[in-house]
């Protein structure tokens, strides 16, 4: 290989994650060697998804720091609203890079013992994925495995974990999954518009999930959610007690 091949290599996947990190704060990731093992605090997220411990925390994080928001005590904090949040705020850490890459023409790696996390809070987590990523073919079929991959090695496990430590509802757990995937889309698109149909396409292909079917809005700017994430039951502390895309909120105009 020349010089100018291995340049030609290197170069465009270090311009996609500063493409990446362009979009926002939940799409910008660190990179680390394949096989290579971060040093603490970083872990894998394959912590989340065996260790029930692991998201047992992270929970419990999220629960105390409402409280301290809300001006209350932890245990006034309902569980299952802590578990809402804390899922809702992993899931969309991972997809929303997982489908900005894909819209680039690159897969993230889905195995959770390979992308490495910080569990801290306020705002979205250090992220560090395997580089170089992987190169799609260009074709619909490939994003849309990836996607699939996306869903049920990582998002999927995730998701489980959350249902089995906590009383809350898969329908409330998968809708984060859904309002996850249509804010991820609709970020990229207006930060990419000539991507606008390339990510509407993976976001309504992600939506053909079995766990998603019963979403009855597809994504897009009029999406509303078939659930609730549950901050409402926060609402005397917080400033507004539903989301944009709540289905208790008010029907777009």
């Amino acid at each position: 290989m020349t010089g100018s091949e291995s340049e030609t290599e290197t170069e465009g996947p270090r311009d996609f994650l500063t493409d990446l990190a362009a979009i926002g704060p939940f799409f910008s990731v660190h990179a680390h060697l394949p096989g290579e093992r971060p040093q603490f605090p970083w872990v894998t997220i394959g912590e989340l998804t065996s260790h029930a411990e692991a998201m047992r925390r992270r929970i419990a994080a999220v629960q105390r720091a409402m409280a301290v928001r809300a001006g209350s005590r932890a245990e006034q904090i309902e569980a299952r609203v802590a578990a809402s949040a804390a899922h809702f705020g992993v899931v969309a850490r991972l997809v929303s890079p997982g489908l900005a890459a894909l819209v680039s023409g690159y897969q993230l790696s889905m195995e959770p013992s390979q992308l490495w996390w910080q569990d801290v809070l306020g705002g979205p987590f250090p992220l560090s994925v395997p580089a170089p990523a992987h190169r799609l073919d260009g074709t619909d079929r490939s994003a849309e495995e990836a996607c699939r991959k996306l869903v049920s090695e990582l998002i999927g496990p995730v998701t489980s974990v959350v249902a089995k430590l906590v009383p809350v509802s898969a329908w409330v757990l998968w809708g984060n999954v859904a309002s996850a995937v249509n804010s991820a889309s609709m970020q990229i698109a207006e930060a990419r518009p000539a991507a606008t149909d390339a990510v509407q396409h993976l976001a309504e292909f992600v939506f053909r999930a079995p766990q998603l079917r019963t979403e009855q809005s597809q994504p897009g700017p009029g999406f509303r959610r078939s659930s609730c994430c549950l901050i409402y039951r926060l609402a005397a502390e917080w400033a507004n007690g539903t989301c944009g895309d709540c289905v208790l909120g008010e029907p777009p105009s």
